[in-house]
Formats: structure tokens, C-alpha cells, sequence
């Protein structure tokens, strides 16, 4: 039994930097169908400009497991003495997987407990097993080598896995995705209908400021999760991550009369092998943009979430520019669906 979803092609979106520098038709799969040409807004005016600049700037994967110990001094000794086995950890994470490393990790310590979250690069996969199954074999060497901790679990919620949280804001999981474009006022105002200073001034009120007012943990954006799910779900993706996949921010400037537009995702959690990505729509998809043949493993997925920053960027541009418009952003839902709204009267 499958659940059909709704899926359309939009683009081509024009994307330049160091990884890709193409047009590329980007699959969505969504029930929210005014999704499609509100993203394809955005990608058209990717094509009228010199295009979306997307990189990554990290890229790791994380797991956090618990013990605990008699006391606080013993669990501080145990984090001081970490530090003098790190080429030993790493062998114990290579030895589990052919394409996991160990890259850092970062602890926390409430009384007697200690949380150790470790950060991994996994290759092409979005890396949820492969680093689960390291950090299970971490834990068994340092249970080993430290008589008196105790386990307590495999995941201790500083990890953090699809759930809000500040820490993976500030450190990062998955690809750590920046996208961006600059904008000529004249494109702005003929296929956005709104000026870069409406949009500016619409970022700061609604995104920043808005965002403060509702208790936002380390976000400040419209829509993220709107495209990240469509895009998810197209490609194969463990569509929950959008949980933290959503935590971004929008930034905006004028310069000299030209709209800089940008957004932030440090949580962008992608592969392009493993469960879900065997299935024959999902292998189709990701063969249409290009992350099946990438021969050095892991940038199949780095193209990959150059993709998603700017498809991102191509929604959340064309949402803005709308509600600097009163009563823009209804006149297309209605418009776009008005014969399911029919049915539903």
C-alpha cells in the first residue's frame, strides 16, 4: 500500500558556486499546490539574475549518547582524558563503516551526568544509522575504559534528532546550507510586484521581530518547512527532519537599489542512498539533478543540498515579496484552488 502524493517539476532554478553552476528542474511533492508556482517565482527570477548562489559550509552528522557516573569530578576527569584518545576514537568510528569519521564532539555535564554528542561526515547517506551504529560502538569502548559510568542511552537528546533545539542552530547537523542572490530593482518590482525595501522592511517586522514575539528558537524565516517537506518527500528523504531542517534564518539588504536576499540552514539533513532513496520515483529524481554521478563519495549529497538551499530560497522569496501585498497571498490560493475549495462547500 503506497500513499500517493501530488508532484510536479519546477524551474529550471539557475544555481552557481563551487559545487554546481546549472539550471535544474527541481521536483516537489506536495498536497499544497499553490506551492508550485509560488516556488517556481522564485526560480524564475534565479534565471533573470546572474542566478542563486548555494553553498555548504559544514557538513556532519550527530549522535549523543549518555552515561552517567558516581560524581561530577569523576565525569570531568573522564571528559579531560577524552581529549588524549581521539585517533583511537576515530579508528573505533572507521571500523564500523567504510565511510563514517569521526570529526569532533562537544559534552555537556548536569551532576553526574554526561552527554557526549558526536559530529560525523557519512558519505552519500543522510547518516541517521551509520552514525548511531558508531557512536553504539564509542559507547561500548568508553564503558570499557571507564569502570564507573554506566550507560543510560544511545541518544540523550543533545543530539538533537527531529525536535526544536538551540544546539543544533549554533553547531550544525547535516549540511550547514547558505543561499543567495542579489536582485535589480527593476526585476523585483516587474515579476515580484513589491520594491526591496518592502521586502527588507517585511523581513525585519515579520521574520525577525515576529519571530522573537512567538518564542522562535534560532529561526526567523516564513516558510521553510514548505519546501524542504515537498522536496523531502520527492527525493526519498526522511521527511521528519524538516523539524529541525526548518530552523533558518532570512536575510535581507538594499544595496545600491538592488535586493541581497538570503537564507541560512544549518540543519539540512539529506543522503542520497539508503532507505527511501531505492524507490523507483525517488532514484528518477535524484538522477534528474544530478546527485547519482557523483563518483567522490559524499558530493552527490552536497549538490544535493546546494539544491534544497535554493529551491528554499525560491519559495520563501516569492512568499515575502507576496505579503507585502494585502490580500495578494489569498487571491492566489483561492484562485489556484478553487475547485477543491467548490468541493469542500
Amino acid at each position: 500500500m503506497h500513499a500517493a502524493v501530488p508532484m510536479r517539476n519546477i524551474g529550471p532554478v539557475k544555481i552557481i558556486g563551487p559545487v554546481l553552476q546549472e539550471e535544474i528542474l527541481v521536483p516537489l511533492a506536495t498536497f499544497e499546490t499553490p506551492l508550485w508556482p509560488s516556488t517556481n517565482r522564485g526560480a524564475t527570477i534565479s534565471r533573470l539574475t546572474a542566478g542563486i548562489r548555494s553553498i555548504v559550509i559544514a557538513d556532519k552528522m550527530t549522535r549523543s549518547v549518555l552515561v552517567e557516573g558516581p560524581n561530577s569530578q569523576y565525569i570531568l576527569d573522564v571528559v579531560t582524558t577524552l581529549e588524549s584518545h581521539r585517533q583511537e576514537l576515530a579508528q573505533v568510528v572507521s571500523a564500523t563503516s567504510a565511510f563514517a569519521k569521526l570529526q569532533d564532539w562537544h559534552v555537556q555535564i548536569a551532576g553526574n551526568l554526561l552527554y557526549i554528542r558526536f559530529e560525523m561526515t557519512t558519505g552519500d547517506a543522510s547518516g541517521h544509522n551509520m552514525t548511531t551504529k558508531a557512536s553504539d560502538a564509542l559507547l561500548e569502548w568508553i564503558l570499557k575504559h571507564y569502570s564507573q559510568l554506566q550507560y543510560v542511552s544511545i541518544s540523550g537528546n543533545f543530539c538533537t534528532d527531529k525536535k526544536v533545539s538551540a544546539v543544533n542552530g549554533i553547531l550544525g547537523r547535516g549540511k550547514y546550507v547558505i543561499a543567495e542572490i542579489t536582485i535589480p530593482r527593476p526585476i523585483c518590482e516587474r515579476y515580484l510586484k513589491t520594491t526591496p525595501e518592502k521586502i527588507v522592511n517585511l523581513n525585519i517586522k515579520k521574520n525577525l521581530i515576529g519571530s522573537i514575539l512567538a518564542g522562535g528558537v534560532r529561526s526567523a524565516n516564513a516558510h521553510f518547512a514548505n519546501m524542504l517537506l515537498a522536496f523531502y518527500l520527492a527525493t526519498g528523504q526522511d521527511a521528519a527532519n524538516i523539524i529541525e531542517g526548518s530552523q533558518g534564518i532570512v536575510h535581507t539588504e538594499v544595496r545600491d537599489q538592488e535586493l541581497y536576499f538570503s537564507v541560512t540552514l544549518p540543519n539540512v539533513i539529506v543522503g542520497t542512498i539508503g532507505n527511501g532513496k531505492d524507490l523507483p520515483f525517488a532514484r528518477e529524481n535524484l538522477a534528474l539533478l544530478g546527485c547519482l554521478n557523483q563518483k567522490e563519495p559524499g558530493q552527490n549529497t552536497i549538490r544535493l543540498a546546494c539544491i534544497v538551499g535554493a529551491t528554499v530560497l525560491c519559495g520563501e522569496l516569492s512568499l515575502l515579496a507576496a505579503q507585502t501585498n494585502q490580500g495578494e497571498l489569498m487571491h492566489s490560493h483561492l484562485q489556484l484552488e478553487r475547485s477543491n475549495l467548490s468541493q469542500a462547500e
